[in-house]
């Protein structure tokens, strides 16, 4: 898959409201990563310094060997060690093939300082999922 653009970035809600500008910059930042089915992307226990954007495919969610969730084209994960304490939480394996937009530690802290509003929205998330786990 190519680099993101904008328009690709809009098709995460995440992000649909944010300013083409806004995306345009992030999407330069970001990585682009395949990866095979059964490949583990992120895995428990691990150091985490990456946020991740699924661009396509299927995710399985683990955590001690159970599944939590599957995410889908446009979901995203790697917030809780990021913004947390810095270790992964769950192992996220690929189920077929899957295309990751990946967002390191360093573009994370600039887009959490840039837009407050999109950090708030991730923190959110990451406190409603370690509720639910």
């Amino acid at each position: 898959m190519d680099h993101p653009t904008a328009a690709d970035l809009m098709q995460i809600p995440l992000l649909a409201g944010m300013p083409t500008e806004f995306r345009a910059e992030l999407a330069q930042r970001l990585e682009v990563e395949d990866h095979n089915d059964g490949h583990a992307i992120v895995r428990e226990g691990t150091s985490g310094y990456a946020f991740y954007l699924l661009a396509s495919g299927t995710a399985v969610v683990t955590q001690e060997g159970h599944e939590l969730r599957r995410l889908e084209s446009s979901d995203y994960f790697g917030e809780i060690s990021i913004m947390g304490e810095g270790r992964r939480t769950a192992t996220v394996t690929a189920v077929g093939p899957v295309v990751v937009w990946v967002l390191f530690g360093t573009a994370f802290r600039v887009l959490q300082t840039s837009r407050p509003d999109v950090s708030a929205a991730i923190e959110a998330a990451m406190q409603q999922r370690l509720a639910g786990n």
